[in-house]
């Protein structure tokens, strides 16, 4: 009788010594507490967001999934790079379709460089080789 006194004795003994180290009691914090995992922008501030950005953008989970908050500021950052580059894109557009009917209005060649000559009505696109074969 007297080994089973001791070893429940023992036993409340070890229990309570294990309880007060992980609660923190008896003037030493054997477990720290830990802040809240929080969303911290990993999108960059100071350039447009790419696909490498998207691929490495990990959101922090909470006892239920993702947090809400979190996922709503990353998709509302992304909608917004996504709204302001088709606004560019549209811009772009326009304004290639206006010099392209400029130039089918005024008959200038779009792909002409800046050092060409003129074409003239008589001219093949290899008539220079054929001077050349001509005059040897």
């Amino acid at each position: 009788m007297r080994v089973f006194w001791f070893l429940l004795l023992t036993m409340v003994v070890v229990v309570t010594a294990v309880t007060l180290a992980v609660v923190g009691g008896g003037g030493s914090a054997v477990l720290q507490d830990v802040p809240p995992e929080r969303f911290t922008d990993p999108l960059p501030a100071t350039r447009p967001v790419g696909r490498a950005d998207v691929e490495a953008l990990r959101l922090p989970m909470a006892l239920r999934g993702y947090r809400m908050v979190d996922v709503d500021e990353a998709l509302s950052r992304l909608g917004a790079e996504l709204a302001e580059r088709d606004a560019r894109i549209a811009e772009l557009e326009s304004a290639l379709a206006g010099v392209q009917a400029a130039a089918v209005t005024t008959g200038t060649d779009l792909f002409k460089q800046p050092g060409d000559r003129p074409a003239e009505p008589g001219d093949h696109p290899n008539s220079s080789d054929r001077t050349e074969e001509n005059g040897r």
